[in-house]
């Protein structure tokens, strides 16, 4: 038995609301009774329409803004119709091969490409597009070099499976001949190319706790080398781009200035969205967050729909769309579905 059942919401009172919240993510504007009438499909009068409606108020479902005889849906109308009356609309072919076409047309690193993705969701569903940059822990080390700087530090220099470069200064025990860095680099490069940075630390601890004997010269150097770049590494967290916020300033409930500031510095101090995508990455498959669902209040009167992408079959991040709770759901969770499943095959083929 559905919640809408357990709360009294028979099949009339489900195609009204259903109704009622499709006009009104269409529209913006409250829906009365002449309008259900019409679109319901169903031979009511007004007044049984009303009656349905003011049982859908006491429930919850919808609301009567003070300024109008018609009725909004609320975060909790909005959550039964995504749950149990939507019906998505699948993307089209050519849609599908516009998304592929866009992904291939960035052939730059990992940081490149989620612009990219952040962009095209934004002018696709003309709502802000995030993405979350993979999770550094699933980045293979491709090639590392040192350069021999003054005062016992070098710099190393990698290469990782994103195409990204990562350069790291380093200080180290004593000075090291730009020979030693060159034979320790190479010893570095055939022990741990196409690893894991957290695989990569694993091995170094444990190599480092082995008897010392068992070690040539060139093993012991290498591996403090080794061990003082990766553990210069920075503390993993999750990062994002965000693209198209202004479109948010269209939307007609978003429009107040103080709520668009208040939400701008939400995304630039990230506090709150960071917390938001980390529950995303730990959870399974599309995830959809309505108003107060979020449980962070500058977010109450916003949706945002994620999805995880994958490398290696290992969730390395999420992507997805902001905007007002009255967005069109049917299109959206397709498209977030879709570009999250071509990402990844995209970071797969660059590995």
């Amino acid at each position: 038995m559905t919640e809408g059942a357990d709360e009294g919401l028979n099949e009339r009172a489900q195609l009204l609301l259903k109704a009622l919240i499709e006009n009104y993510i269409r529209d913006g504007q409250p829906v009365g009774s002449r309008t259900l009438s019409r679109d319901s499909g169903l031979s009511l009068s007004s007044a049984t329409i009303r009656n349905v409606m003011a049982d859908l108020e006491d429930l919850g479902f919808v609301a009567s803004p003070h300024t109008s005889a018609g009725r909004i849906p609320t975060d909790k109308g909005y959550r039964f119709f995504v749950d149990t009356l939507l019906k998505l609309k699948p993307l089209h072919h050519d849609e599908i091969e516009d998304i592929e076409r866009r992904l291939k047309s960035d052939p730059a690193n990992g940081r490149s490409l989620v612009q990219t993705v952040s962009q095209m969701l934004s002018s696709v569903t003309h709502m802000a597009g995030l993405v979350t940059l993979p999770n550094p822990n699933y980045i293979a080390l491709t090639q590392i070099e040192f350069i021999a700087l003054s005062e016992n530090r070098a710099l190393a220099i990698m290469v990782m499976s994103n195409r990204e470069v990562q350069n790291r200064v380093v200080q180290l025990d004593r000075f090291h001949s730009p020979e030693e860095l060159r034979r320790a680099a190479n010893y570095l490069n055939e022990a741990f190319s196409g690893r894991s940075l957290p695989d990569v630390r694993a091995q170094l601890l444990a190599q480092m706790q082995e008897t010392r004997q068992h070690m040539d010269a060139l093993m012991k150097d290498a591996i403090q080398v080794a061990q003082k770049v990766f553990d210069a590494s920075p503390a993993e967290r999750v990062e994002y781009v965000i693209a198209g916020e202004t479109n948010l300033m269209g939307f007609a409930e978003l429009s107040n200035v103080d709520r668009l500031r208040r939400l701008f510095e939400a995304f630039n101090e990230k506090h709150d969205i960071l917390r938001l995508l980390d529950n995303c990455l730990r959870a399974d498959g599309i995830q959809i967050f309505i108003g107060q669902e979020s449980g962070y209040r500058i977010l109450d009167d916003i949706s945002v729909v994620t999805a995880p992408y994958t490398v290696d079959n290992q969730v390395v991040g999420v992507l997805g769309i902001i905007g007002p709770t009255r967005m069109a759901y049917e299109r959206v969770i397709p498209i977030v579905d879709i570009t999250a499943k071509l990402l990844g095959s995209a970071l797969n083929a660059r590995k």
